[in-house]
């Protein structure tokens, strides 16, 4: 259980950090921070620290690699320890990025630079509530040690349909590219990380969905209890 409250709250202070880093809010070290070494040293290692990232996140969900890791991490603490590598490779991604200059668009009248700030913190907002409508306990894995910490069984959560799920199949990751696309100032490189993280989550996506139908199938779905019609 303690192990499980450490990965989350080391999410939450990356969560946290995240929004400054892309959002240029707050912070010295940005993704649109000042150039601190040649353009292409910097885009090197940048593109090493992208691909690292996904290849991590990619491999933590797969199959094969969750098989063969449960045989050596306990499975009330599997979520929590791929929560726990997501946030360190992540910390180590911003803690190690190289911004380059280059910029391709820069807006300057006040009210749209607020008026973008507000729909980029909104597309974090979509992505904070949506970890609750799949609930965010299970998702970062606390429900499965406390479930085991009270000698329970953990059992898979029925999918919801309800909020943002009534309008699109992936909320989450639409907060996400709201997040990466929403810039007053969008440097070489800033447009480079989102090009590559929309990528990244167009190939997710599909790979999802086939998880989702093999492991529910589309009775298993869970129904807003308004959707659902009554007999009378």
């Amino acid at each position: 259980m303690l192990y499980s409250l450490l990965a989350y709250f080391v999410f939450f202070g990356t969560f946290l950090y995240a929004i400054g880093f892309v959002g240029n809010i707050g912070l010295t070290n940005s993704i649109d921070g000042n150039p601190q070494m040649p353009a292409v040293p910097a885009l090197l290692i940048n593109g090493s620290l992208v691909l690292l990232f996904f290849l991590q996140q990619t491999s933590m969900s797969s199959p094969a690699f969750k098989r063969m890791r449960i045989k050596f991490i306990p499975t009330p603490i599997d979520r929590s320890t791929s929560v726990l590598a997501t946030s360190l490779f992540l910390l180590l991604l911003m803690w190690q990025w190289q911004p380059i200059g280059g910029v391709v668009w820069k807006i300057t009248n006040e009210t749209i630079k607020t008026t973008l700030l507000i729909i980029y913190l909104a597309g974090w907002v979509i992505v904070f509530i949506t970890t609750f409508l799949v609930n965010h306990f299970d998702l970062f894995g606390l429900r499965q040690s406390w479930l085991n910490f009270r000698k329970k069984t953990s059992e898979r959560l029925p999918l919801p349909l309800a909020l943002f799920y009534r309008l699109v199949r992936n909320p989450l990751y639409i907060g996400f590219l709201i997040c990466f696309w929403t810039a007053s100032t969008m440097t070489v490189v800033h447009l480079s990380f989102a090009m590559l993280a929309t990528l990244y989550i167009m190939t997710v996506i599909q790979l999802e969905q086939k998880g989702i139908n093999i492991n529910y199938g589309e009775r298993r779905v869970r129904r807003p209890q308004s959707a659902v019609r009554r007999s009378p």
